[in-house]
C-alpha cells in the first residue's frame, strides 16, 4: 500500500512538473513584452492581495517611475494602500541575456531571476515582506501578461516553505491608456474605496 502511494505521489509531481506553465510556451504571443521599454517613464498600477482562502486583504496603487539607460533599468514604486500606509521600492534591474533578467531590490533576497519569450515575463525570486513590526520570509512566482490594449497584467503567487499562502493581483496602464479607467491621483486613495479603508481602521 505505501509503495503504491508512493508512486502515485511521484506521478503526480511528475504531471504537475509536465503541465506547468512555461515562459518559452509564449515566444509567438505578441504583443513582445520588453520591459525596459515598457517601463521607462511614469506608469501606474492598481493592486490587490488575497489570502489562500480566496479573502481579499489589501487593496492598492503603485505608481512608477523608470529609467532606462541601456545597461539597467531602474524602477522607483511608490505604493498607497487602501489603509493609508505608504511603502517604497526601488528595482534595479539587469537584462543578463537575450531572455533573462536580473533584479535587485532592499527587500529582495539575492538576485530576482527573469524570463520573457512573446508577451510574458515569470520573476522568481524570495523577499522579506513587512508583516507588523517585523518581516517574513516568502517566495514570489510572478507572470506579466502585456495586453493588445496596452495593459500588462501581473499575476503573483505567494508562499512560504512551499506552501502558498495568498495571491497578488496587479494592473499596469500607462498614461493616457488608464484615463478612461481610473483617472484619480494616487495623492488620496480613490473615494470608491472609502468603505474599505474605514473597515480595515
Amino acid at each position: 500500500m505505501k509503495g503504491r502511494l508512493s508512486a502515485a505521489l511521484v506521478s503526480l509531481i511528475v504531471l504537475n512538473s509536465c503541465t506547468s506553465m512555461k515562459p518559452i510556451d509564449f515566444k509567438d504571443s505578441t504583443p513582445a513584452l520588453v520591459i525596459e521599454e515598457y517601463f521607462a517613464g511614469e506608469t501606474r498600477a492598481w493592486g490587490l492581495f488575497e489570502d489562500r482562502f480566496g479573502r481579499l486583504r489589501r487593496q492598492f496603487t503603485v505608481d512608477i517611475t523608470g529609467t532606462w539607460d541601456g545597461n539597467e533599468l531602474v524602477l522607483d514604486e511608490r505604493f498607497l494602500y487602501s489603509d493609508g500606509e505608504t511603502d517604497r521600492r526601488v528595482w534595479k534591474i539587469r537584462k543578463a541575456g537575450p531572455h533573462t533578467y536580473e533584479g535587485r531590490a532592499d527587500d529582495v533576497v539575492g538576485v530576482a531571476n527573469g524570463e520573457a519569450y512573446g508577451n510574458v515575463l515569470n520573476w522568481s525570486y524570495a523577499m522579506d515582506l513587512k508583516v507588523g513590526d517585523g518581516t517574513m520570509r516568502v517566495r514570489f512566482n510572478d507572470w506579466m501578461f502585456l495586453q493588445p490594449s496596452g495593459v500588462l497584467l501581473n499575476r503573483a503567487r505567494v508562499s512560504k516553505l512551499g506552501f502558498e499562502i495568498g495571491e497578488v493581483t496587479l494592473a499596469f496602464v500607462k498614461p493616457g491608456a488608464g484615463e478612461a479607467i481610473a483617472p484619480e491621483s494616487l495623492t488620496e486613495w480613490p473615494a470608491a474605496y472609502a468603505p474599505m479603508k474605514a473597515a480595515s481602521r
